[in-house]
């Protein structure tokens, strides 16, 4: 028996996909950070770290990479560091930093593109900390319309963030 687990021939294709997708995307990410031959790297050792995953089951395919990304850069360069290395790995300031930037600035695009009926009603939810019926008594409806609201927002937000 081998330690090597294959992967079926579906989970393959989705990789494939994943791969044809989001590699461009990705390394463009990365080089604002590293040098484009240390992007190209880290694209490459994200998408086999990626590979046990089905593709069609993840839902959020940009930042599920770029999370995986960050963390190849972050162990990259504490390997350099343990062996001394005098070439050391070109490492993000704070790569959970630019993560979560790069977060932030797709869940603004998301709200600001989300219909105002919508966006409200999301921003008074997660932002604001209000429950739906405190929402629903602030802008006179049922909690039911907040809560369909809401699930419209969601699921606007989804569109714009799963890819």
């Amino acid at each position: 028996m081998s330690d090597v687990n294959e992967l079926e021939p579906d989970g393959l294709e989705g990789l494939n996909a994943l791969y044809r997708q989001y590699a461009r995307w990705l390394a463009g990410r990365l080089r604002a950070h590293v040098d484009p031959d240390q992007a190209a790297d880290v694209v490459q050792e994200t998408y086999l770290r990626a590979a046990p995953y089905s593709a069609g089951g993840i839902r959020h395919p940009r930042a599920f990479l770029l999370r995986i990304a960050m963390n190849v850069v972050r162990d990259e360069s504490r390997c350099r560091k343990r062996r001394g290395s005098s070439e050391p790995f070109t490492e993000l300031a704070d790569p959970g930093e630019a993560a979560g930037q790069v977060e932030a600035l797709m869940m603004k695009k998301a709200v600001l593109t989300m219909p105002a009926l919508y966006r409200e009603v999301f921003v008074l939810s997660r932002f604001a900390g209000m429950s739906y019926p405190e929402i629903a008594a602030a802008r006179g409806l049922s909690v039911k319309a907040v809560e369909w609201r809401m699930s419209k927002a969601l699921q606007h937000c989804v569109e714009q963030l799963g890819g």
